[in-house]
């Protein structure tokens, strides 16, 4: 059986560049494929931070539907954009080997503004927190949009600079040459990493877009994701996480911060590779055992 494998993406530019990315891939495997585009809330509704719209997977949730519904075949994310549990129905085929992690830091004129105040955009829970955490005398502005939009908005406002993933900006030619790496704020869980779903009936997506899978990237996200889950983040609270493997050992480091960044618990520890399965929820247990439950009441109670 040959058929065209439909590939659901939003439209912004950066989503479009990782569904052209599978596309080329899959192709180079001798598959037929054609990409379609739908628009999410989350590109929609840009006047309110994505923890105020009250959904975990805004990103994502179109293309959902779209493939129950069987408009499209498999779907194209940034994987940190996913949330922990898939709908029914749909499952994770292939995490393609990782890019850039870090976040990076894109200023308009100077860096002077790290010793003084300062005021500084973005749209994330996680960023925010570490920034204050580092910078407590500083100004966080809520940033919305996609990559081209948020750094549009940077100019024309009066901010100090705006943080930003370098994996989107790599991707789509966009890194400023006014920025640096900020290697000290821990990412997001499978940031700069691009997955793969599928609608779990359709074997000939399925069996195609497996052998896209690159193991060290998908063992490390798994991990990530597992130290999320537990730590029942979603989106809404500032939690960064990063694995990596190195000579048959995994290097997990990961930590749970209060929304103002004054509240941390910070947690590193390693593993041998083939201890992955759990390793993420351990991790996740003693952040919790050692104060993150507090923390993480404090959330929910502003939730309420």
């Amino acid at each position: 059986m040959t058929k065209v494998i439909r590939i659901g993406t939003r439209d912004s530019e950066l989503a479009l560049w990782q569904a052209h990315t599978v596309k080329n891939k899959l192709e180079d495997l001798g598959y037929q494929t054609e990409i379609i585009s739908v628009k999410s809330d989350g590109d929609l509704v840009l006047d309110k931070p994505l923890y105020e719209m009250g959904i975990t997977g805004i990103f994502t949730k179109t293309l959902d539907v779209a493939m129950i519904t069987g408009k499209v075949d498999i779907a194209v994310h940034s994987m940190k954009d996913v949330p922990t549990s898939l709908p029914v129905g749909i499952v994770k085929k292939a995490v393609l080997k990782r890019a850039n992690v870090h976040d990076i830091l894109v200023y308009e004129d100077s860096l002077d503004f790290l010793q003084t105040e300062a005021i500084i955009a973005t749209g994330s829970l996680r960023r925010k927190a570490q920034w204050l955490h580092k910078f407590p005398e500083h100004k966080v502005e809520n940033l919305r949009g996609n990559v081209n939009t948020r750094l549009q908005k940077l100019h024309e406002n009066d901010w100090n600079g705006a943080i930003f993933a370098a994996a989107g900006l790599e991707r789509i030619d966009k890194k400023p040459q006014n920025h640096i790496i900020l290697d000290w704020m821990i990412p997001a869980p499978a940031q700069g990493a691009m997955v793969v779903v599928v609608n779990e009936k359709d074997a000939f997506s399925c069996a195609a877009v497996s052998k896209l899978n690159d193991l060290h990237t998908d063992v490390c996200t798994h991990i990530e994701r597992e130290f999320l889950k537990t730590l029942e983040g979603g989106c809404t609270a500032p939690i960064g996480a990063f694995a990596q493997i190195k000579e048959g050992e995994i290097l997990f480091e990961g930590a749970l911060f209060s929304l103002d960044g004054r509240k941390k618990v910070y947690i590193s520890e390693k593993t041998n590779e083939n201890n992955f399965e759990e390793f993420g929820k351990k991790c996740a247990e003693k952040v919790l055992n050692s104060g993150g439950k507090e923390i993480m009441q404090e959330l929910s109670n502003k939730a309420l």
